[in-house]
């Protein structure tokens, strides 16, 4: 890659909701890899996540813009949120590599979603468009890396840091549950689902 080119970070993902799980890998990529800034992408319409208690894309995109206001390295776009249909990371990639000819992009995410990345849609056409860089989760092995094609494989950086084990799928529940969910989201973002009812179960106590 030259080494002129602005570098930056983006961070796909549902965000239902955003957490300090993926706070604080953006922000280690951010430093790792030295890159200009981080924009994070929140689905308008995910293909392969469909649930009850589903946040609206404006809720998550509220929540991400929340989360991030106090970091100036941070930004949220509209690319997904605002397009109809199912989401899909190639057509992020090709519309911010039109707004950005002059950057490169770096695609991070968590470790699980890259094992299982030969089942995305156009997997080697992303490649192509970015480096992949894959996030430590408890759980998923990184050895599993190794067992990915070689057009993968050659576009993957592997991020070396300690990740919480902080999943959105748990805030949820701990929401529906009337449980705490302190040091997990932020705090703008525990405001905002407890302000809208996020997540709680019907006539269920509220967080």
């Amino acid at each position: 890659m030259d080494g002129n080119k602005r570098r930056i970070g983006l961070m796909g993902g549902t965000f239902d909701p955003i957490h300090l799980g993926h706070l604080l890998a953006a922000d280690e990529a951010l430093r790792v890899l030295a890159l200009e800034r981080v924009i994070f992408l929140p689905t308008g319409t995910p293909p392969h996540k469909h649930y009850e208690n589903m946040a609206s894309a404006e809720d998550r995109y509220a929540m991400a813009i929340l989360a991030t206001g106090d970091n100036p390295y941070f930004e949220v776009s509209r690319v997904e949120t605002s397009r109809g249909g199912n989401s899909y990371t190639k057509d992020s990639l090709l519309t911010l590599r039109s707004l950005c000819p002059d950057a490169d992009f770096f695609l991070i995410a968590g470790l699980d979603s890259v094992i299982d990345m030969p089942n995305w849609r156009d997997p080697y056409d992303i490649c192509r468009l970015c480096t992949v860089v894959a996030v430590p989760r408890p759980g998923y092995n990184a050895a599993k890396l190794t067992e990915l094609p070689s057009q993968i494989r050659e576009k993957l950086f592997t991020l070396n840091a300690v990740m919480p084990d902080i999943s959105a799928t748990d805030i949820r529940a701990r929401v529906a549950r009337g449980e705490s969910v302190r040091y997990r989201i932020p705090l703008p973002v525990e405001t905002y689902i407890k302000k809208r009812s996020i997540y709680a179960a019907s006539g269920g106590e509220r967080l």
